[in-house]
């Protein structure tokens, strides 16, 4: 069970006919009922795609802005389009770089390295501009913590404009504007800008037609939207299906370049598409300390180079991919098996790739449920990258502990921060103390969200298609999840060389094919004939001309009574290890006899390979006792394991995930009675027992 808690929205059934009544298909119109709307009016304005961009003035210093930037362009000024190594920051670097050499701007765009020069402005980048005649520097997705190097650009005789959208802190840096819809002091109605779009407010501005500008850089203006998980309502909505249009019916050189190489050049773009195939790519660029490659292929009119520069961003993806499972491997060995629950991971290491360690955090936070924190040393110091879980606000935390970093910035969701070797063990208690509380609070947000349970009659091929309706889907949108109850797992497979699970389930009479990505029988804790509850997105499968529903799994859960018992017999035992004398009824119940301890050993010996076993607790709870067709309580099962590690007949390794079982060597017998463990509960359960 990856999630918790399932919170399961309910719709109401006079919503559901008027929706149904309004043109939605019965399985559409359950999600927008499930999601508040109850009539076609509230559902057109929920899935409007058609919202009116507000006016770039509403931002504040954007005037300032403008002023100073057409100032350059009719001086001819030299300027500098200074911007992020990621999907936000390249697309705006080229959106405004773009705009401003149409405008006959002498433009240079310039990313940092992001192994060598770091997040942002710096001040080697900085003083190389100046060398290089530079007048004028608008940041873009970047530069709203940049205080000591807008000081700097002052020195250097650079004027500095900055354009952003993360968050600000209690002072802004000292530039000639500072335009961020999260400034304390701007009324602008959407603070959910990507960074791009907030570089396209500047080019509207600049031009004075909104929707001309919006006609023609809509595609990058999408792909920084999307990559940047910014929510899609109002007019980020709008910027993201204009995009979309344009994305399908005439990308740019590079982009349909790109596509051809992932092979997705024939098909319709789609959010989905860009978060999954394309950003990745994009991304992989940056990360691997060449995002000028990136640059480039956006910019390019030549279709071989683009080409060319295509298949570069795919090796480069490649790569990345298998740097990210070293480190992932490396970070997951760092773990302390005696502490299942950390409440937030903060691990460092020497030798890791400071561009992938952020998507290892990301993959660590979700499996792990908690915010993590990854750290590259290099000497006395550490660059991190972190990324959230539960509504953890990142960005606030590092407010909080900033006296123990060197430097910091980001958002709630993810950000950065640089460090001393010889703090991070006080960052990590400090942050695991807080991430704790968190979790205790009201705020968090640890469950996973269901539209709705539904019955297998409304999963037709028809109604799924249908789904298309709520597209573009994604934060303020997402894609639907449902849920089914009392699900009968008939087989599971490993596929794609065990990186992911395929399963059979079957409801009633009904037979479906599901996917559970990233994940394996042991690490979703299921086996065949286990009666589960399933979370799951559905979407139409086609192999060799034939349609069918697939369920592509968010979670899986043992059914209700199961989860129960398990629970409950989770908190005695751990009262029980702490030796907190439990009462006499408690410790009786505990205490397992001779014929739970023959049918463990019997399945132990019977499925260990090469002698040894691993799954997780509950899982071995379950297939044990299903074997031996012999009910067992898992405190009681428990117990037995400690048990039979105590009289030396196996040995245990933890991980916050699983238990691994090593059948020791075949020696002379063990009396049970000589157990310290089973002596504690037997007087435990007379009432002798000592704390």
């Amino acid at each position: 069970m990856k999630y918790g808690i399932w919170n399961v929205a309910r719709y109401d059934e006079a919503g559901h006919r008027a929706l149904c009544e309004a043109g939605y298909s019965p399985l559409t119109a359950a999600v927008l009922c499930s999601r508040g709307c109850r009539d076609s009016a509230s559902a057109h304005a929920y899935l409007a795609k058609d919202a009116a961009p507000h006016d770039p003035f509403l931002l504040k210093d954007m005037d300032r802005a403008v002023t100073r930037v057409r100032a350059a362009l009719s001086r001819g000024e030299k300027i500098a389009v200074f911007g992020d190594y990621d999907v936000d920051g390249i697309t705006a670097t080229c959106l405004l770089t773009e705009f401003l050499r149409e405008a006959g701007g002498d433009v240079t765009p310039y990313i940092p390295g992001r192994i060598e020069e770091g997040y942002g402005l710096n001040e080697t980048a900085l003083r190389a501009l100046s060398q290089q005649g530079v007048k004028l520097i608008v940041s873009v997705d970047c530069g709203i913590t940049a205080d000591e190097e807008a000081l700097l650009c002052r020195e250097l005789g650079i004027d500095l404009v900055i354009t952003d959208h993360h968050e600000c802190k209690d002072t802004l840096p000292e530039a000639a504007a500072v335009v961020d819809p999260h400034r304390k002091d701007c009324a602008y109605p959407n603070e959910q800008l990507a960074g791009v779009a907030v570089a396209f407010k500047l080019a509207a501005a600049l031009d004075g037609d909104q929707m001309r500008v919006l006609a023609r850089c809509c595609d990058l203006v999408c792909l920084g939207t999307v990559a940047d998980v910014m929510p899609l309502q109002g007019e980020n909505r709008t910027f993201v299906v204009r995009g979309l249009q344009a994305l399908t019916e005439r990308p740019r050189v590079g982009i349909r370049a790109l596509m051809e190489e992932c092979g997705c050049a024939d098909q319709p773009v789609t959010a989905s598409l860009i978060g999954y195939t394309l950003a990745p790519r994009i991304n992989a660029a940056g990360r691997m300390a060449e995002v000028e490659v990136a640059v480039e292929l956006f910019l390019t009119h030549d279709r071989e180079r683009a080409a060319e520069l295509a298949r570069q961003l795919c090796r480069m993806n490649r790569h990345r991919q298998a740097v990210e499972t070293e480190i992932y491997q490396d970070a997951v060995s760092m773990l302390d098996p005696n502490d299942p629950d950390p409440g937030a991971i903060v691990l460092a290491g020497e030798n890791w790739h400071q561009g992938v360690v952020g998507i290892v955090a990301s993959r660590l936070s979700e499996e792990f449920c908690c915010p993590t924190f990854l750290i590259c040393m290099d000497g006395d110091k550490g660059k991190a990258s972190s990324r959230s879980y539960g509504g953890y606000n990142l960005f606030g935390a590092l407010e909080r502990f900033s006296d123990l970093l060197e430097s910091y910035g980001g958002h709630e969701l993810a950000a950065g921060f640089t460090i001393r070797r010889d703090r991070i063990d006080a960052f990590r208690e400090a942050v695991r103390a807080d991430a704790l509380a968190f979790r205790e609070s009201d705020a968090c947000r640890q469950a996973l969200e269901i539209d709705c349970e539904v019955p297998p009659e409304l999963l037709t091929i028809e109604n799924v298609a249908a789904l298309e309706q709520l597209e573009p889907c994604g934060v303020g949108c997402p894609r639907p999840v449902f849920c089914m109850r009392g699900v009968t797992v008939e087989q599971t497979t490993p596929v794609g060389g065990g990186k992911h699970l395929r399963l059979r389930l079957r409801k009633g009479e009904a037979r479906y094919s599901a996917i559970f990505f990233s994940t394996t029988a042991l690490g979703a804790d299921v086996c065949d004939g286990d009666y589960v509850e399933v979370a799951f997105q559905a979407q139409i499968n086609e192999f060799r001309g034939t349609q069918s529903v697939q369920l592509n799994l968010v979670d899986v859960r043992q059914n209700e009574k199961f989860r129960l018992i398990h629970d409950e017999d989770r908190a005695k035992y751990r009262a029980i290890r702490a030796k907190c004398v439990p009462n006499a009824a408690t410790a009786a119940y505990a205490k397992p006899d001779r014929r739970e301890f023959v049918m463990l050993w019997k399945y132990l010996t019977a499925n260990a390979e090469d002698g040894v076993i691993e799954d997780t607790f509950a899982g071995l709870a379950r297939k044990s006792t299903r074997a031996a067709n012999l009910p067992c309580a898992p405190l009681r099962l428990r117990i037995c394991i400690d048990v039979m590690e105590e009289l030396g007949l196996i040995r245990v390794t933890q991980t916050p995930k699983t238990l691994r079982i090593t059948l020791t060597p075949p020696g002379q017998k063990v009396d049970l009675n000589s157990s310290r463990i089973l002596a504690w509960l037997s007087d435990a359960e007379a009432g002798t027992a000592d704390g």
